[in-house]
């Protein structure tokens, strides 16, 4: 199995170049993780070129060993296991959890081990390429992820100057696509997101009893900014 798993892992490396690492890797999640610690162990490295190399020889100290028996790693996590760090990286970089909860709700489903098909991981589905950007070294780390994310998200708030939903639009289309239109990109998948994200930060926020359904001149201003967006979303 060892052999194997490192000829594979090879392989993968082999292939970063490419941009086919993270698809090969979704593909092989259920192998990796089923091995058990005691026979073999995972260590993962992630390049500065986002590429991801797995195996179970580390030739490199940068190499990190992944905790398969961790808890972070359960198919699913509760808001209630992830409202500690939300709080903290929220407070950290000034957003509302609600609104962390929000993002982490329609990307994963609170879900720490899920690969989209663009090879997004995570929480907070980071792409490899940005992770390293964020200095993220475990995009299936809660901690590491739900951190790296919350920070992404406030440097697009800054860069669209508090506009949450082109905030929201670069976050799923990239930064690239709202700077060409200088509005939310003709996406539909990218639309449909923002105003998920949107919902859900609503629902968060009327559950925290932040706001309930009293005039919107009541609330605070970035409570109105996500209830106004929602409502010019919905009518287009």
């Amino acid at each position: 199995m060892h052999n194997t798993f490192s000829l594979l892992m090879t392989s993968l490396r082999r292939h970063a170049a490419i941009g086919l690492t993270t698809t090969v890797i979704a593909g092989i999640g259920s192998l990796a993780f089923s091995v058990p610690t005691t026979t073999a162990e995972i260590y993962q490295f992630v390049g500065r070129d986002g590429s991801i190399s797995l195996t179970n020889v580390p030739s490199d100290s940068r190499y990190r060993k992944v905790e398969v028996e961790s808890s972070r790693l359960h198919a699913t996590l509760s808001e209630r296991e992830l409202e500690p760090v939300i709080r903290r990286y929220s407070s950290q970089h000034q957003l509302h959890p609600a609104l962390i909860r929000a993002v982490i709700k329609a990307e994963s489903n609170f879900d720490p081990r899920a690969v989209s098909r663009a090879g997004a991981i995570g929480l907070m589905q980071l792409m490899p390429q940005t992770a390293v950007r964020l200095d993220v070294r475990d995009m299936y780390d809660p901690d590491d992820n739900v951190g790296g994310g919350t920070k992404y998200l406030r440097q697009l708030l800054d860069r669209f100057h508090g506009n949450l939903p082109l905030a929201l639009a670069a976050y799923n289309a990239g930064e690239n696509a709202v700077d060409r239109y200088q509005a939310l990109p003709p996406f539909d998948e990218t639309r449909q997101y923002v105003r998920k994200v949107l919902r859900y930060y609503r629902t968060f926020l009327v559950h925290d009893g932040v706001i309930t359904e009293r005039p919107i001149s009541r609330y605070a201003p970035a409570e109105t900014t996500a209830i106004h967006a929602i409502s010019e979303l919905s009518s287009h």
